[in-house]
């Protein structure tokens, strides 16, 4: 099977499903990048469940669900199904007084692709025979072919099938795995698929994700799985049960391990009555209600592994909290005295301990809570070597704060080391949610902690080592800084008007396209919230980092200048991922050649030797320009094409033939019809143009009246009533529902 490129198919982060106070799903994570894979587990392990919140079937109440990039979350099941995906559920739910015929062409009415009836009926030759027949006449192997190839009609980028070969014949399975296999094989479709045959789930797919107690408790090997009779007793074994997997205390076990296993733990038990073969999955309500509790210790910090990280909500639901976030064995005072002052302003907080020493701190969020979210578990944050606990700590951190809601904001203070743990996952957080840092380094360059968001360092002044009468001003004003926003930010949500509701299209401007982005916005003003990003590098990240999030429903991309400083090593470069938002979200983009007529250096001696004797032009006394050749502009133009070529959505990239800045028109120090014909001509080699995909050739310099008018007629067609972007994400809703 080929690779395939972009986003994965499916990707499941910190899922979490409630049927009323049960906890059906509980942080679940699941990646299926392209192919297919299996998810076995016992009855009323969740496994039904996360079908069901896939299809939208089942509200999620926290995490997020990604289609090829596109969030599934909070959309209703048929513009799921409209996105490209089909389901095979559990029961496999025909019409019995429609026959074989009329439920697979009324299906195929509506779609087209490869899976036709035709192609059905050579698959399936026994609904071929039996095409005449309805669905109540049918045997159980014949309803379960026939409920898989009404999916298959629909001609899926992605199939979900729940227990596909339950109840079947042993012929009927070998049909349905052979099918499987070729469709791994074939590539054409990804598949999803929920089997209690340990056989059909190892042979169809490369891995298998093993769920216990709503949760994934493992991704293994198919052929460890297979050959591993003893784990798949253990794990999977008919008449064993969960409170089977809990380890008893060896009798020989030493006073401290002992001490670690006390503690109320809830033991659920998948099969409350013994089942049988006939056996129906057993409700989650059910479970909730014969799950036992027996004692166990808080576990040290090493014994924590990743499938047992819990994910505990912060406040109740609607309530939103600060958090104070450091090392609190060696910055413990300091962060007390903000956590004092912030409670002080009749804010709820929350202190969470990031240390690395494993020494317990008394704090809300205690450190092995956090370390439980690394990808090897507690394990890998709490080493002998401080760089790599450092460093893990660092990636647990981020993976929890990313699964939690009802954050109001977030302050820390430490040194550089303390400031390099916080600043990831503060920058997971949506632009808008305070984040402070009180830090030793904020008055050095601070590009790599801040990044595209909007934290605010505040400097020290005094290194951070005990409270003194600099620490505690300074600390003071960092944590009176965050009451401040968060008192404010539920002051002014309560006065909103309609203003906040305008969709937000995201402008990317540099000084030489100044005149064209001021055209596009006040046309677009009025309607739209203009949101207009300095190409400066982490601009053009700020930008897609706000797309990401769904803050962002439309963008027009005027200047793409960021492409010349990554590829000749300017000051204000892009990063490789430069697009990436725009095609992960599959957003319509119009964009443009703004500025890729000069590539920016620092002071003229800083500018590399290899450069010297080129046309430049000075800024300022701290910035010079450099124009790019024919031959820097023949590459620019392939690369910037293959990843217009990568986008799904409408694409409209326009050709300033008059020149793609004020330095490149007639007259002026950049004028190079050469350069930019360079440029116009490899972009059009490179690019697959279709319908959806246009290059545009427009006779006029990028900041003339008709270029940008161009730009806006192009943008209001792409995002007219029919397809208008919306405001927010259905995650952006959540941190500020929960915020207020």
């Amino acid at each position: 099977m080929a690779e395939r490129a972009g986003p994965a198919a499916l990707q499941i982060s910190g899922l979490n499903v409630y049927y009323g106070a049960s906890h059906a799903l509980q942080g679940v994570d699941i990646s299926l990048d392209h192919g297919v894979l299996s998810i076995v587990g016992r009855n009323g392990m969740g496994k039904t469940t996360l079908c069901n919140t896939i299809l939208g079937l089942v509200p999620a109440a926290s995490g997020s669900i990604r289609f090829h990039g596109e969030e599934l979350v909070g959309r209703p099941p048929a513009e799921i199904a409209r996105l490209g995906i089909g389901y095979v559920p559990q029961g496999r739910r025909l019409w019995r007084s429609l026959t074989v015929d009329e439920h697979l062409r009324m299906v195929a009415a509506g779609h087209s692709g490869s899976w036709s009836v035709d192609r059905i009926y050579a698959t399936f030759p026994q609904l071929a025979e039996r095409r005449n027949h309805g669905g109540g006449q049918l045997s159980g192997g014949e309803q379960q072919m026939l409920a898989i190839s009404r999916a298959l009609l629909v001609n899926p980028r992605l199939l979900v099938m729940d227990e596909p070969t339950e109840g079947l014949a042993p012929v009927i399975v070998n049909q349905v795995e052979d099918m499987l296999l070729n469709l791994g094989q074939d590539g054409e479709i990804d598949v999803l698929v929920i089997e209690q045959n340990i056989g059909v789930a190892t042979a169809v797919a490369p891995e298998v994700a093993i769920m216990v107690n709503g949760r994934v408790n493992r991704i293994i090997d198919s052929g460890e799985l297979s050959a591993d009779r003893d784990l798949q007793q253990r794990l999977l074994g008919v008449g064993r049960h969960a409170h089977d997997d809990t380890p008893e205390t060896p009798a020989a076990a030493t006073t401290e391990e002992a001490a670690i296993r006390e503690g109320p733990v809830r033991i659920y038990m998948s099969n409350p009555k013994l089942p049988t073969r006939w056996s129906q999955p057993t409700p989650v309500h059910a479970i909730e209600q014969s799950a036992r509790t027996v004692t166990q210790g808080a576990r040290r910090a090493e014994h924590v592994g990743p499938e047992e990280a819990e994910l505990r909500p912060l406040t109740s639901p609607g309530e939103a909290v600060v958090l104070v976030a450091g090392t609190l064995d060696t910055k413990g005072p300091e962060l007390r005295y903000m956590r004092d002052i912030i409670r002080g302003n009749g804010l709820a907080v929350r202190m969470v301990d990031l240390s690395t020493s494993g020494t317990h701190s008394g704090a809300e969020i205690p450190a092995n809570q956090i370390a439980a979210f690394h990808p090897r578990g507690a394990s890998g944050v709490f080493t002998n070597d401080r760089g790599t606990s450092v460093a893990g700590m660092t990636l647990a951190f981020e993976r929890w704060i990313t699964r939690q809601t009802g954050i109001a904001g977030i302050i820390s203070a430490g040194g550089s080391g303390g400031t390099a743990i916080v600043a990831p996952a503060m920058r997971a957080l949506p632009v808008g949610i305070p984040k402070i840092i009180v830090s030793t380094i904020a008055s050095s360059d601070v590009r790599r902690y801040v990044g595209p968001s909007d934290i605010m360092l505040m400097h020290s002044v005094a290194d951070i080592q005990g409270l003194n009468s600099i620490t505690r001003k300074v600390l003071r004003n960092g944590a009176e800084a965050m009451s401040g926003m968060v008192q404010g930010l539920r002051r002014s949500r309560q006065a909103e008007t309609g203003e906040a509701d305008k969709p937000a299209v995201g402008i990317t401007m540099f000084g030489v396209t100044t005149p064209c982005v001021r055209q596009v916005t006040a046309a677009l003003g009025r309607d739209y919230d203009c949101l207009v990003f300095h190409a400066t590098g982490i601009g053009g990240q700020s930008m897609e980092s706000l797309v990401e999030q769904g803050q962002i429903r439309g963008v027009i991309d005027v200047t793409t200048t960021e492409i010349c400083d990554m590829m000749m090593g300017g000051v204000f470069p892009a990063t490789e991922d430069r697009f990436g938002a725009v095609i992960r979200r599959r957003l319509p983009y119009i964009g443009s050649c703004g500025a890729l007529d000069m590539v920016n250096f620092a002071a003229p001696d800083t500018v590399p030797e290899k450069y010297r004797g080129r046309t430049f032009y000075e800024h300022n006394p701290q910035i010079t320009l450099m124009r790019t050749t024919p031959e820097e502009n023949t590459a620019m133009g392939r690369w910037i094409g293959e990843r217009l070529n990568q986008m799904e959505a409408p694409v409209r990239f326009f050709l300033p033939e008059g020149g793609v800045s004020l330095l490149d028109s007639p007259g002026q120090p950049f004028h190079d019809p050469a350069a930019d014909r360079a440029l116009f001509d490899a972009l059009e080699a490179t690019v697959r143009q279709t319908s959806n995909r246009q290059l545009i050739r427009l006779p006029h310099n990028i900041n003339a009246p008709e270029f940008s008018a161009a730009l806006v007629r192009t943008f209001l067609e792409l995002h007219s009533a029919g397809r208008a972007p919306r405001g927010r994400s259905s995650r952006q809703d959540r941190w500020q529902s929960n915020a207020r």
